[in-house]
């Protein structure tokens, strides 16, 4: 059964810094691309980052620069560091394995002075 579970969010001040993570069980997640997805209140879920099995990356343009998304495969463990953060980065940040469709419970970010 797979699980993702991610942690990490919070409240931070515009400018500021978080770093996400989200540990995976149930599957082998050395072989899969590994992605961060996130939804804003009122809005659709938004694709933000993604890693691939060898450590290749690619980010959405909003978050270019300013967002890292990284992976431990001994750890099971896909991470976003998250810097420079803006209001519009407020957000309820989730994980996901391309190898299938779940999805784990998503971690709150807000960015406010």
């Amino acid at each position: 059964q797979v699980q993702l579970v991610e942690a990490g969010g919070g409240l931070v001040q515009p400018g500021g810094s978080l770093r996400l993570s989200c540990v995976a069980s149930g599957f082998t997640f050395s072989s899969y691309v590994m992605r961060w997805y996130r939804q804003a209140p009122g809005k659709g879920r938004e694709w933000v980052a993604a890693i691939t099995s060898a450590g290749s990356t690619n980010y959405a343009d909003s978050v270019k620069d300013r967002f890292t998304i990284s992976r431990d495969n001994a750890k099971s463990t896909v991470y976003l560091q998250m810097n420079s953060l803006k209001p519009e980065d407020t957000a309820v940040y989730y994980c996901k394995s391309d190898g299938g469709p779940s999805w784990g419970q998503g971690t709150q970010v807000i960015v406010s002075s």
